[in-house]
């Protein structure tokens, strides 16, 4: 019977600890970043963000200029250089889409805390220097 008490104590104080130790975010409570560019063609851009705590993770193209249907845009998710900058050898890869269009999700997934970079660029499909919106959705 005691066994069984500890064992119920233990269990509920999971939870609390986990609240207290900065637990995973309800994606309902996420940041949201906005990142603005340009990209020339076959050229990229890299911006830099910091998740606070673990949660997810949501990149999404929302506008695209000059655009038509059959714009495709690449979008990598990687950890930060050594030096902790988004310049130079990035770190590992986390995720990649080379089809993400306007207005849907190109990359959503779990994320740990930390440091990040998300790089934009042309797949092939720009015949111009092209400007782009960008959220990052993130703890």
């Amino acid at each position: 019977m005691r066994s069984r008490f500890f064992a119920a104590l233990a269990l509920a104080a999971v939870p609390m600890l986990a609240a207290a130790c900065g637990g995973i975010v309800d994606p309902s409570q996420n940041q949201v970043e906005t990142f603005n560019g340009q990209i020339t063609v076959g050229g990229r851009a890299v911006h830099g963000f910091q998740a606070s705590r673990t949660g997810e993770i949501s990149v999404k193209i929302t506008a695209l200029q000059p655009s038509n249907s059959n714009t495709f845009v690449g979008i990598i998710w990687t950890g930060r250089a050594s030096d902790g900058t988004c310049n130079g050898q990035l770190g590992a890869l986390f995720g990649q889409n080379n089809f993400a269009q306007v207005n849907v999700p190109a990359i959503s997934a779990q994320i740990l805390q930390g440091g990040y970079c998300i790089t934009v660029f042309d797949v092939g499909t720009f015949t111009t220097t092209t400007s782009y919106t960008m959220t990052v959705s993130h703890p």
